[in-house]
């Protein structure tokens, strides 16, 4: 890649925006929004749900690559040959991310919503819910780490090599932990659609996104490619609040008959992102990684790719099912339960380097 390419600061390092900022509010909007059109033109939503080939939604499927494509784009492959400059951040990391998110998200899921929540929510939906859950936690965050790694001033050549390499990670290890888990949950694993879905929505977005980046570059550099991400930005964001109207489309009637299963889905997904949070934290510490690397390491470590998850539940389980809903939950509590993440790890910081180098 060009000398340009590695100039990755401005990058890595973005400020929150409104939409950031109050995502969660536009999450709670879409949800009125889309139980209110899914009473109002019932017909247009089964019209949208039955534009299906080979089990791909098709207009789910533009707007899940209209939102992906875009947060791929800032996303440096060639950020990988700075990997070995934070190696014990990166394994703190990769470990928390592949080895221990994805299993305990299974083991909370399985504990509160399969046995603790079961009598409170519909017994038809229960393995779905848990599926979704498996989903989010299966696929770590791309684009958002790099505005949580800014609030905390993590150091961005280390934030950036990490979601790099977790992105081609992503393309090999998503299928197989997410059968693996669903199997172990008694799921049945539709094994085509999932790498039907990991084709669609990581190998092709990934290889597109880094194509383009790459012609962007070519032509003008990094003024140029921001000046694209800037322009697309509000299509993407566009593409995210439509497909999540559509989901409380499908999922109105159900929420409206049992509006605690928002809450109930919510708790293992605040109690799996403050664990994984302070186990990498925790671990940056016992391993003497400097503060600037292990705030972003908590923070990679407890987010989510909500984009590929609900993306894959959609394509595995329908956009009516309930992993689909699991995974807009995890939309919904994104940026509150991160900021909080930002805040604890800022707080935290003179304690941190008062007893790493003892």
């Amino acid at each position: 890649m060009s000398a340009d390419v590695h100039s990755t600061a401005p990058a890595a390092r973005p400020a929150m925006g409104l939409f950031e900022r109050y995502l969660s509010l536009w999450v709670a909007l879409c949800i009125v929004a889309g139980i209110a059109l899914g009473h109002l033109v019932p017909g247009l939503f089964q019209a949208i749900a039955a534009a299906e080939v080979a089990q791909v939604n098709l207009p789910v499927a533009v707007l899940i690559w209209l939102m992906i494509v875009p947060m791929l784009l800032k996303i440096d492959l060639g950020a990988l040959g700075q990997v070995g400059e934070h190696w014990r951040g990166i394994g703190v990391t990769l470990f928390i991310n592949w080895a221990v998110k994805p299993f305990s998200m299974a083991l909370l899921g399985t504990l509160f919503i399969g046995h603790l929540f079961a009598p409170l929510l519909p017994q038809d939906q229960i393995s779905s819910y848990i599926a979704g859950l498996i989903l989010l936690a299966a696929a770590p965050c791309t684009a958002m780490v790099f505005v949580w790694s800014n609030l905390c001033d993590g150091e961005p050549h280390y934030t950036l090599s990490q979601v790099a390499l977790n992105d081609l990670i992503m393309v090999f290890a998503f299928a197989p932990i997410v059968g693996l888990l669903l199997g172990v949950a008694s799921i049945t694993v539709p094994w085509g659609t999932l790498l039907l879905s990991v084709l669609l929505y990581i190998v092709i977005p990934v290889v597109a996104a880094q194509f383009w980046r790459r012609s962007l570059l070519a032509a003008g550099g990094e003024p140029v490619l921001a000046r694209v991400l800037g322009r697309i930005q509000p299509v993407s964001l566009l593409a995210l609040l439509t497909t999540l109207v559509l989901l409380f489309g499908f999922q109105g009637d159900r929420i409206l008959a049992q509006p605690l299963v928002i809450v109930l889905l919510a708790v293992p997904i605040l109690i799996q992102v403050y664990f994984n949070a302070g186990l990498a934290y925790w671990l940056s510490r016992r391993f003497g990684v400097a503060w600037c690397v292990a705030a972003p390491a908590a923070l990679i470590g407890a987010s989510n790719f909500f984009e590929l998850a609900v993306a894959a539940a959609i394509s595995l389980f329908g956009l009516g099912s309930g992993a689909a809903l699991a995974t807009v939950v995890g939309v919904l509590v994104e940026v509150p339960v991160m900021l909080s993440v930002v805040r604890i790890v800022k707080a935290t910081k003179p304690w941190y380097e008062g007893k790493a180098g003892a």
